[in-house]
């Protein structure tokens, strides 16, 4: 199972600041250390991206803002975090990660960018630890080289990916999952944007209740879709002791989460590529350990892929 990361994934943030950047580097280390992954599973992922790919996405004139370190104060602000040309380096290789999982999950099965998730950026600016929206990207890239691909994007990430909804509306070659916390957006900037499927949960939903809205829903989802790869956001800030995500759930909740839905896209043969999401724990290590059992589940589940 191939693992895309890159150093280049941590940027440095003013203290206090509640995005937990070091959590792509200790989850990394908690899997090699563990001996979850080995070291030639963990791919190095160069700088940056083709430009082409951002341009499918995002406008060409916020690509500029972004790589001169030029957004200006409230942008910023409703991003969450401080623009420098650093910030562009680091994005442009999470979005070129998570383009290099999608196409080795399309190869062997199961692909995972060690970040990502980036789903709450839109064509022109980016929101919520946003900057630019690796899915999309690596979905246009996708549909580039196989026209008729058919894609769904499976969303448990506590916020709904309003902009991944926003820049795949009306394709049908996309179908994009989402169960989340309605109105839970991080910013000022709420909006309701429709996806294919979104399952709204009550606000600090327990694991039992949220369980079985995730799987009735999202069966009938893959059954009536048949999509041909899975992206799947997966997010830990479901955690009852996450700062921001407003669910209830336990350790024990997202390890059986995790279980059902890779053992459901390996059962079926469903290619899965899975990204990071959200996760901002009060116990900031809490939030690594959450993203290295997810990896660990998919290595595990990865084996009885090729065993099918």
């Amino acid at each position: 199972m191939r693992c895309f990361y890159s150093q280049e994934l941590e940027l440095e943030l003013p203290l206090g600041h509640p995005f937990p950047m070091d959590k792509f580097r200790v989850s990394k280390d908690m899997l090699l250390d563990g001996g979850i992954l080995r070291p030639e599973e963990i791919i190095d992922v160069r700088c940056g991206v083709d430009p082409l790919h951002l341009r499918r996405v995002h406008e060409t004139s916020y690509i500029a803002k972004v790589e001169a370190g030029a957004l200006d104060r409230k942008e910023q602000i409703v991003l969450g975090l401080p623009a420098s040309p650093r910030l562009f380096t680091r994005s442009a290789t999470e979005v070129e990660a998570t383009r290099l999982a999608c196409h080795a999950a399309l190869a062997e099965g199961v692909g995972v960018c060690l970040a990502g998730g980036t789903h709450r950026a839109f064509r022109e600016h980016g929101e919520g630890f946003s900057v630019f929206n690796d899915v999309a990207v690596a979905i246009r890239d996708l549909q580039h080289q196989q026209p008729n691909i058919k894609i769904m994007v499976v969303d448990t990430d506590a916020h709904q990916g309003d902009g991944t909804n926003t820049l795949l509306a009306g394709d049908p070659r996309v179908f994009t999952y989402s169960i989340h916390v309605p109105g839970n957006s991080m910013t000022a900037m709420a909006r309701v944007t429709h996806g294919s499927l979104d399952v709204e949960t009550s606000r600090y939903v327990e694991g039992e209740m949220y369980l079985k809205q995730l799987f009735v829903t999202l069966a009938g989802a893959l059954d009536a879709f048949a999509p041909d790869l899975v992206i799947w956001v997966s997010g830990v800030d479901n955690h009852r002791n996450d700062r921001v995500g407003q669910m209830y759930l336990s350790l024990k909740d997202i390890q059986r989460r995790d279980e059902v839905l890779l053992g459901a896209f390996i059962k079926n043969r469903i290619p899965v590529a899975v990204l990071y999401g959200g996760g901002y724990n009060r116990q900031p290590e809490f939030t690594a350990k959450l993203h290295r059992n997810t990896i660990a589940t998919a290595k595990k589940l990865a084996a009885a892929y090729r065993g099918l």
